[in-house]
């Protein structure tokens, strides 16, 4: 995951700090330069790097700080404000029209993922801002580009406008009168990218925002490629003049400087982030929550918007007065583990809880083991679902062929199961009201084993 080098670097130099109790200048000047180091070492530009450090400093050497009961937790709160503010400081919304469609042009290198985020876009403001987007095929060069476009907009249910192998400045202005006959209010231009910045290609997207005046133009770049994505925002800017920016690939190994020095190298904010490969793996970029995560301090923001999303609240009442009456069934546990899985990477999900990030990173996801809870419970019959004490040893046997599993995976779940039970039973004189889609389940001891969690190592 991006930012973890330096998070882990961050946290390592704020530890010291804290371990030393009250701070003298020099104690903070070496904290500063170890976050320099660390900075740098995450693929932030000299320059943002040198300009962070300098203000932090300077805000750290008052009086405000070294005179502080903890003057650790002073400086981490000033890192985590400048953090925010070389980020952005606020969430940038993407522009809308005032009349007609707002047209959204998608522009940047080859490779970089316009296609597949710019639907991901889509399905974005379709699902959260009930938007009726529709995909247009500027791109009429990369072989299958069409293709590509058509089938992730069939699996995300948004038309797509194309035109074949025509000219794109004529599919774009085609597909803006389309837009405004069948009611579209959001069109998303895929334009053309090449596997470097040329002439041609600034030429052509010239032309096409010539002609169609977009609201936006959103560049994407890859998070994986550090400085570079940095100079390619540069020089779209410099050609189009950009007005935001989406990063994707921020799930992958990237050390994240491109996050952090974009804003100030450009004055473009981060709209969007791609942070993993399904369609709706797509956040608004939010700086404050960002700098929380780097820091290792949480982003349970996030975390419940994403499980808000996964929240249904008739399932949620039934299950509380299901819980209340100790008959919870492993129909339900089943709703409450797909409703989990559909939050996203739950690896992510744990690292957003405050405090525990650094934790929680050594914890093990068994995705295997999830999956195989889900067909054991598949394989069973309602009836057995519901009663599961009636499972003898035959039925079992058959719910293990069918499943593929053996009978000991079966005993497994079941015991876990009951473990589960008796835990809600014990609470069942009180609130059951958990995370909206988690149903209030514990998490720990037997029942992590029945969710798919395991442990490399022992909290302390």
């Amino acid at each position: 995951m991006a930012f973890e080098g330096l998070s882990e670097k961050l946290n390592a130099t704020f530890k010291r700090l804290r371990g030393k109790g009250r701070l003298t200048e020099a104690d903070v000047r070496e904290g500063m330069r170890e976050v320099r180091l660390a900075l740098l070492e995450a693929d932030v530009s000299y320059k943002v790097v040198k300009d962070f450090v300098s203000k932090v400093t300077e805000r750290c050497v008052g009086s405000d700080v070294l005179d502080s009961l903890t003057p650790a937790q002073q400086i981490i709160k000033i890192v985590n404000e400048e953090l925010t503010n070389l980020m952005g400081g606020a969430n940038a919304r993407l522009t809308t029209a005032s009349k007609g469609p707002t047209v959204v042009m998608m522009v940047g290198l080859q490779g970089a993922g316009k296609t597949t985020n710019g639907a991901k876009l889509a399905g974005l403001m379709r699902r959260s801002y009930g938007k009726r987007p529709l995909l247009v095929a500027c791109d009429v060069y990369r072989p299958a580009a069409i293709t590509q476009l058509q089938v992730v907009g069939k699996q995300l249910d948004i038309p797509v406008f194309e035109m074949g192998q025509s000219d794109p400045v004529k599919i774009a202005e085609e597909a803006l009168k389309y837009a405004r006959d069948h009611g579209h209010d959001l069109v998303f231009l895929d334009t053309a990218g090449r596997l470097h910045i040329d002439e041609a290609l600034m030429d052509e997207l010239k032309a096409i925002k010539a002609t169609v005046r977009p609201t936006e133009i959103l560049l994407v770049v890859d998070a994986m490629t550090g400085q570079d994505a940095v100079n390619a925002a540069g020089a779209f800017d410099d050609a189009l003049g950009i007005d935001g920016v989406m990063l994707t690939k921020l799930d992958g190994d990237a050390r994240g400087g491109a996050a952090l020095s974009i804003r100030a190298t450009t004055g473009k904010p981060i709209k969007f982030v791609g942070t993993g490969e399904k369609l709706d793996q797509i956040e608004l970029f939010h700086p404050e929550r960002m700098a929380s995560r780097i820091l290792g301090m949480g982003d349970m923001l996030t975390l419940i918007e994403k499980a808000e999303q996964q929240y249904d609240e008739a399932q949620a009442k039934k299950l509380e007065e299901k819980l209340r009456k100790n008959k919870l069934t492993l129909t339900d546990y089943l709703e409450q583990l797909e409703q989990l899985q559909g939050m996203g990477d739950l690896s992510e999900m744990m690292g957003m809880i405050p405090g525990m990030g650094n934790q929680l990173k050594d914890t093990q996801i068994d995705e295997k083991q999830m999956a195989h809870t889900k067909a054991i419970i598949q394989s069973m019959t309602p009836k057995e679902r519901d009663n599961p004490q009636i499972l003898n040893a035959s039925r079992k046997r058959r719910i293990a062929a069918g499943c593929g599993l053996e009978v000991s995976d079966v005993n497994r779940l079941l015991k876990s199961f009951e473990m589960l039970q008796q835990l809600t039973k014990s609470m069942s004189k009180g609130k059951f009201r958990g995370m909206p889609g988690l149903g209030g389940m514990p998490m720990g001891g037997g029942m992590s084993r029945m969710h798919g969690f395991g442990r490399k190592k022992r909290f302390k």
